[in-house]
């Protein structure tokens, strides 16, 4: 027997304990101060390339785009931008076209967290040009790839699982997320809802270090306190919180329609009969148009979404903004350029929610801008809890988070009831992949071996022919053809080696049908323990190749209890299938004649 006897007081604890945490969370320092510098460095190129394309000035300060005059020339501008991305995509990397959070999750799912250096390099820079060219993106998708693949190629360097690559690459993403937007708490929950696919320290610790510590070096290189201070709101009464919902209900009918929209571009951007290169150009001339009609649509629109946070835009600007920027930002996503999503989704939220405060009677229109911008976020993105916290850390408006909690909710609900995919995950699964976003305890994690496992195992004597075997299994003697595995006992009845019918085959090939079945069958046995849970055993299976394993008693590892094969390790899941659809009503006419039988009803 080389199965050792572990303690199993310490295999059953609420987390798996792995020390290599402490090893990732060491890592994960560095990776939070890479993610700071990408990010710093991701907002300077913004900053120059606009000054450039719009100022004609060499400067680092950043402008916001709309206050130009190039007049009818700014069409030219993202349609420069959009041929220059055409070309980094085609000769560079492909997988810098889009807006960077597929492409994580493609990584992360399907390419065993592994992303090209070329990658780190070309993403920022395609998106710094599709930005300051007037693109009308954020930053957060571009950083989100660009921090994932510099924390994917550090991970490289050592010698880790595919999972540790994984914690890593979502650290990086994190850290440049918490660094772009002084926001650590949403990106640690981003990484939680969208990036991570589980929750154990083992991942999460490593990137909330990686998030905090890239938050900690922004604060002396881009500057503290919140991105959208204003003043607090006050707290929404029962009143409110049914306007909040409301307002999350038309957040999510918004947010069903942008998807819809970017998708149908796409596939209208995929019937032209040229190469996708010059799909960013055609794009970039939509943006130009819609910039020259609507100028706050160009760029990330910080400025445009903090007068929103402030109510100083009402009236038909809003509506202008709205559909500007959703028209533009649909287009020019569906053309395949480079540039995020959140920043977007900020505005079109805030203009939408500004323009549902002209019907509720109560706060002003700072106030549903708010509510707006997380719920569109939370609708599109399908990430309530990132939304809900990704608004107060920007604003630090606490005061609000009921309302924000309700409509996040809310307009989730509506895209998940309406849509099959998020905006995210529909680009992956165009790619030919699945990607499911439900967490939930793994039911073998749940189930002891005692519960599944055959108390009745086939046992045969050790001095039994491999011959008499077979005859037995043709005659169907339901002794020994219950199991494919039977186990081989002593005269004591104790536990000696198992046999299989692949055992009892290969003996009568090689004519050593004479043979025992001691002889013919495996000593060295891998056992499991009634007490222990069903996924270690499973586990077990797994790393030795092998479909079965007799159980047996912990002190006295040759005393036989039962039996494991495959079939009992699938019954395991029979406990969730029942839990979700297996419908009971308890109190019945019999359960109320029992209590009037007892007298505790009167008859």
């Amino acid at each position: 027997m080389n199965e050792r006897l572990e303690r199993i007081d310490d295999r059953l604890a609420d987390f798996t304990r792995d020390k290599r945490v402490l090893i990732l969370s060491l890592m994960a320092l560095l990776i939070g101060a890479m993610s700071a510098a990408v990010a710093y460095v991701l907002v300077w190129l913004i900053a120059i390339i606009t000054n450039v394309a719009f100022y004609q000035t060499l400067s680092s300060v950043f402008r916001s785009p709309d206050h130009h005059r190039l007049g009818y020339l700014v069409i030219l501008v993202p349609v420069i931008g959009g041929l220059i991305i055409g070309f980094m995509a085609r000769y560079g990397s492909d997988k810098i076209r889009g807006h960077g959070i597929p492409e994580a999750l493609e990584a992360i799912l399907f390419g065993r967290s592994r992303m090209e250096p070329r990658v780190a390099v070309l993403k920022p820079l395609s998106s710094a040009i599709s930005i300051g060219t007037g693109g009308p993106f954020g930053a957060e998708g571009p950083i989100i790839m660009t921090g994932g693949a510099f924390g994917s190629i550090f991970a490289q360097f050592f010698n880790l699982s595919s999972a540790e690559r994984k914690t890593l690459l979502v650290a990086g993403a994190s850290g440049g997320m918490a660094a772009i937007f002084a926001s650590p708490i949403a990106a640690t929950l981003l990484a939680v809802e969208l990036l991570l696919f589980e929750w154990r320290p083992r991942s999460f610790i490593p990137v909330a270090i990686a998030a905090a510590v890239a938050y900690a070096l922004r604060l002396p290189l881009m500057g503290n306190g919140p991105i959208f201070p204003i003043p607090p709101h006050a707290m929404l009464n029962g009143e409110g919180l049914i306007f909040a919902f409301l307002v999350g209900i038309v957040a999510g009918l918004g947010s069903g329609l942008l998807t819809t929209m970017v998708y149908a571009f796409e596939d209208l951007f995929a019937k032209l009969p040229f190469h996708w290169m010059w799909w960013p150009a055609i794009g970039g001339l939509a943006v130009g148009i819609g910039g020259l009609v609507e100028p706050r649509v160009l760029g990330v629109g910080y400025d445009t979404i903090h007068q929103l946070l402030r109510g100083e835009i009402v009236g038909t600007a809003l509506i202008g903004i709205l559909v500007g920027k959703s028209l533009i930002w649909s287009i020019a996503l569906g053309s395949g350029t480079s540039g995020g999503v959140l920043a977007p989704l900020l505005m079109m939220g805030g203009a939408l929610g500004a323009a549902l405060a002209g019907f509720i009677p109560i706060g002003d229109t700072g106030l549903w801008a708010l509510v707006g911008m997380a719920a569109m976020m939370g609708g599109t993105m399908r990430s309530p809890l990132t939304s809900m916290i990704f608004a107060l850390e920007l604003t630090q408006d606490f005061n609000v988070l009921p309302g924000l909690l309700v409509a996040c909710i809310a307009a989730h609900g509506v895209t998940v009831l309406l849509l099959r995919r998020s905006i995210l995950t529909e680009k992956v699964a165009r790619r030919g992949f699945h990607v499911m976003r439900e967490y939930s305890v793994d039911p073998f994690t749940m189930v002891r071996v005692s519960e599944v496992m055959d108390k009745n195992a086939a046992t045969v004597p050790a001095t039994m022919s491999v011959a008499e075997l077979s005859e037995r299994i043709a005659r169907h003697d339901r002794q020994v053809t219950c199991h494919q595995g039977m186990l081989i006992v002593d005269e004591n009845q104790r536990l000696a080696g198992i046999i299989t019918r692949g055992d009892v085959l290969h003996a009568l090939e090689e004519g050593t049908n004479g043979t025992t079945v001691l002889e013919a069958g495996s000593h060295d046995l891998v056992v499991a323990f009634p007490d222990e849970i069903l996924y270690e055993a499973a586990v077990k299976m797994l790393r030795n190749n092998i479909g079965r394993l007799p159980v047996v008693s912990r002190s006295d590892p040759r005393q036989i209890l039962g039996y494991l094969g495959r079939s009992n390790v699938m019954t395991g899941r029979l406990r969730q299938l029942e839990d979700e659809n297996l419908r009971q009503r308890y109190f019945r006419r019999d359960l109320s004649e029992q209590l009037a039988g007892s007298k505790l009803l009167p008859p």
